[in-house]
């Protein structure tokens, strides 16, 4: 791996742990800021809402700074605004810290996804983008279990400590592994928002905001899922999760491969009816433990292996705004988040069990293919037009 690539990694490390962690940690914060569980919940609402807003904005921001000064910029704020949980003194001060984490959060990753297609070899940008968000799933494996037992067994803030510790890293790795690389998006914020009235860059919006969050049906009620339905003890769950985490980094790595061998759109197309037909067996089959089993490795494997693929349509579909784009990628797989867990928990106030939200899941990821599918026709109508 480039050097380069790596302090990408490194960032993505950084932003998986920060973001995913914090569902560990709600109790231990809850109990120390005497606030209740559900009211502790709002500080993921918090940093997701930093993430959609943060997107766009921080790129527009620096739109005119070369890529590496950027990068720079963004791991700064990475660092700083973490280590503002190690301080806070209130909950309403860790709502404020957690809201600026989630600020360069997709800025770094469309960024830096822009970076990682420039710096690839040719024909292997997709996998480039992979690494990047290598160090996403990496975080799930193993930054957030230690972050979470730490939080646990010690005290919660130490585990943004490490997250702190880790931004300065990266930091210090883009300053002297990152190559410097020219401007190529230079114009006014009217200029970079032009991508926007194009009817092809909602699609792909729409295709990453509902099809990923068929993933978020299932993710955000797995813990009730595992000791509901399958059976396991709620002491089992960290350590499955850590195997919906391995296949998280296998996914991340097969999509990247997928993309550059095929076109993204069919790439996206393969993994979404995957993802149905797997969130289908989910809800039929999870009663088995040994089956159960297998099917969060394979769900976390389908989860991250659609994140390459839906970036590169973005770069290709927005030519001139690129980082922007990436960027609201980053902010759709956000949205597609809070639809996810929405959308998902409404068979559960009607009084279904907790395979259900899988259901809901399996229409998001075939709505999913449905918007690809548009966009495929959309793009092969504008080429006949051309010719």
């Amino acid at each position: 791996m480039k050097k380069s690539l790596l302090s990408l990694t490194l960032g993505g490390l950084t932003i998986g742990i920060t973001e995913f962690v914090m569902m560990g940690l709600l109790p231990d914060i809850a109990t120390n800021l005497n606030v209740s569980i559900p009211v502790a919940g709002y500080l993921i609402s918090a940093y997701a809402l930093g993430v959609v807003i943060g997107a766009p904005l921080l790129v527009i921001l620096t739109r005119n700074l070369p890529p590496k000064k950027t990068l720079l910029i963004l791991a700064a704020l990475l660092a700083i605004f973490n280590s503002l949980s190690i301080i806070a003194p209130s909950y309403n001060f860790l709502f404020l810290s957690r809201f600026l984490s989630g600020l360069p959060h997709g800025a770094f990753f469309g960024v830096g996804a822009v970076v990682a297609n420039r710096l690839a070899e040719k024909g292997k940008e997709a996998q480039a983008i992979s690494l990047m968000f290598l160090g996403l799933t990496i975080a799930n494996v193993v930054g957030v279990p230690i972050g979470t037992y730490i939080g646990h067994h010690y005290i919660w803030r130490y585990t943004f400590i490490i997250v702190g510790v880790i931004g300065i890293i990266t930091f210090l790795s883009i300053k002297f592994w990152m190559p410097e690389l020219k401007i190529k998006e230079e114009g006014n914020i009217r200029s970079q928002l032009e991508f926007f009235k194009k009817p092809e860059s909602w699609l792909v919006i729409m295709i990453t905001a509902i099809g990923s969050g068929g993933f978020f049906c299932w993710i955000s009620y797995i813990a009730p899922l595992l000791t509901e339905i399958s059976g396991f003890e709620e002491a089992d769950v960290p350590f499955i999760l850590i195997l919906a985490g391995i296949g998280m980094v296998i996914g991340n790595v097969i999509g990247g491969k997928l993309a550059d061998k095929y076109s993204a759109e069919k790439t996206i197309i393969y993994i979404l009816l995957a993802m149905a037909l797997d969130l289908g067996l989910v809800f039929f089959l999870s009663t088995n433990l040994y089956i159960s089993l297998m099917l969060v490795f394979t769900t976390g494997c389908l989860s991250f292996a659609i994140i390459a693929p839906v970036q590169m349509l973005m770069i290709k579909t927005a030519v001139g705004a690129e980082m922007i784009a990436s960027a609201t990628i980053q902010a759709a797989f956000n949205v597609g988040n809070a639809l996810g867990a929405f959308l998902g928990g409404l068979p559960l106030t009607a009084g279904f069990n907790y395979a259900s939200p899988n259901l809901v899941g399996v229409t998001m990821a075939l709505s999913g293919v449905v918007f690809t599918l548009v966009f495929i026709q959309r793009k092969r109508r504008l080429l006949n037009l051309k010719i």
